[in-house]
């Protein structure tokens, strides 16, 4: 059993190991144009930054949302789906979408990034593949570079997203790390915005 067990500690490693080196790939080969530009959509934006995935790739975008809310960017999330059925309304021409897809050919990300390029939106897409359709028909795109993803099953199937995952979630913090950083955003405005839990009892401490 312990044997057994000892196994199993070594495929933890391994998906740690994978998802590291990814984080440092893309820290190494991050696209400095690319970057810059999303940033100065965002931080040029007269409207709210509005973020879009689906699956996993939604709850990436959903992180991103709550982070950027409590550090100064109005940021609301929207499902592409919805979108498609009315939520479109959401959205004005002045806000900013920043949509997640790691294959970059989700059917409802294109028809959702179409209906944006129809309204004249500008997209940041954060994607797999900078030559998939949805980083073609993007503004600005990003590219999180992850080829293999660390699950078991993904070994001979490249199924579950994992590492891809954990990549879109590092890019995002960079955008939202950066973006607070450019506006000004100081522990004093966090203070207001996050005034419960443990973090708000640290930043209300003098």
């Amino acid at each position: 059993m312990t044997k057994e067990f000892e196994r199993f500690a070594a495929i933890g490693r391994h998906v740690l190991k994978n998802e590291a080196e990814a984080i440092m790939a893309l820290s190494n080969n991050l696209d400095n144009e690319a970057f810059i530009a999303a940033l100065k959509l965002l931080k040029n934006s007269k409207g709210k930054v509005v973020v879009s995935g689906i699956g996993k790739s939604g709850i990436v975008a959903r992180k991103l949302a709550a982070t950027l809310s409590s550090t100064g960017t109005f940021c609301v999330f929207v499902h592409p789906v919805e979108a498609l059925h009315g939520d479109l309304g959401m959205i004005t021409h002045e806000d900013v979408v920043i949509v997640y897809s790691h294959s970059g050919e989700s059917t409802e990300m294109i028809a959702f990034v179409n209906s944006l390029s129809h309204l004249n939106i500008k997209i940041i897409a954060i994607t797999g593949n900078n030559k998939s359709s949805i980083a073609k028909k993007a503004d600005v795109a990003l590219e999180t570079g992850v080829k293999e993803e660390a699950c078991t099953i993904c070994t001979t199937f490249n199924l579950a997203p994992t590492t891809s995952v954990i990549a879109a979630l590092a890019l995002s913090d960079a955008i939202a790390n950066t973006l607070h950083e450019i506006k000004g955003f100081q522990k004093r405005h966090f203070a207001k915005i996050h005034p419960g839990g443990s973090l708000g009892k640290k930043v209300s401490e003098k």
